[in-house]
């Protein structure tokens, strides 16, 4: 079993930054894959941007590239998103997510989920 706990969200400013935080207990091992998902008002969950343990490997969506970098703390067990020139449509509650099995970009195939933390970007 793997918990997982989101922090650092808010409302910051177009342009601004943010990081968030997942924070995860229990085992995480080599071939797991880490994952950010964010889910707007009315819009289905999508893939932001995935770490694999075992690759060392990062992956992000195309709307986010360049903008946002995702890192993780092996002693700490948490994994971060630095969220740089935010803009309006970064707006969502932002998931942090495990999978075991190896990268996948669809919601359904990820195991373990944290309750979300809210980023509001005012324009």
């Amino acid at each position: 079993q793997v918990q997982l706990v989101e922090s650092g969200g808010g409302l910051v400013q177009a342009g601004g930054s943010l990081r968030l935080s997942c924070a995860a207990s229990g085992s995480i091992f080599s071939a797991y894959v880490m994952a950010w998902f964010r889910q707007a008002p009315g819009k289905e969950r999508e893939f932001v941007a995935a770490f694999s343990w075992n690759t060392g490997n990062s992956y992000y969506a195309d709307s986010v590239k360049g903008r946002f970098t995702i890192s993780k703390d092996n002693a700490k067990n948490t994994m971060y998103l630095q969220m740089n020139s935010l803009k309006a449509e970064d707006t969502a509650v932002y998931y942090c997510a495990v999978d075991k099995y190896g990268l996948h970009y669809a919601p359904s195939a990820y195991d373990y989920w944290g309750q979300g933390t809210q980023v509001t970007v005012s324009s």
